[in-house]
């Protein structure tokens, strides 16, 4: 969770103290975010935490695609893969 005393900084205090914001990062596995005039504008992380966030998304993504499935089957959306297979042969001309 983000700690806002510790994980929101100004940018030029991060340039400053860069070395120390990277292994807070290592160590907390939290991202940084960096201020420019008092606004959020970047967000920064470490590799490992920022590959473990991709990997996280892609679960879900695959998890909302299954769910989409799903419910495509309940609402009648699909058809057998017979009739798919021969729809495709005979709109592409290919013969089986």
């Amino acid at each position: 969770m983000l700690d806002i005393s510790r994980d929101i900084q100004s940018l030029s205090n991060f340039k400053r103290n860069t070395s120390s914001a990277i292994a807070q990062m290592k160590q907390t596995g939290e991202p940084i975010v960096l201020t420019v005039n008092g606004k959020a504008e970047v967000v920064v992380q470490d590799a490992k935490s920022y590959q473990q966030l991709l990997e996280k998304i892609e679960t879900l993504e695959a998890i909302a695609g299954i769910k989409q499935g799903l419910a495509d089957i309940e609402s009648g959306k699909t058809q057998p893969v017979t009739e798919f297979i021969d729809e495709m042969q005979q709109k592409y001309g290919i013969s089986s």
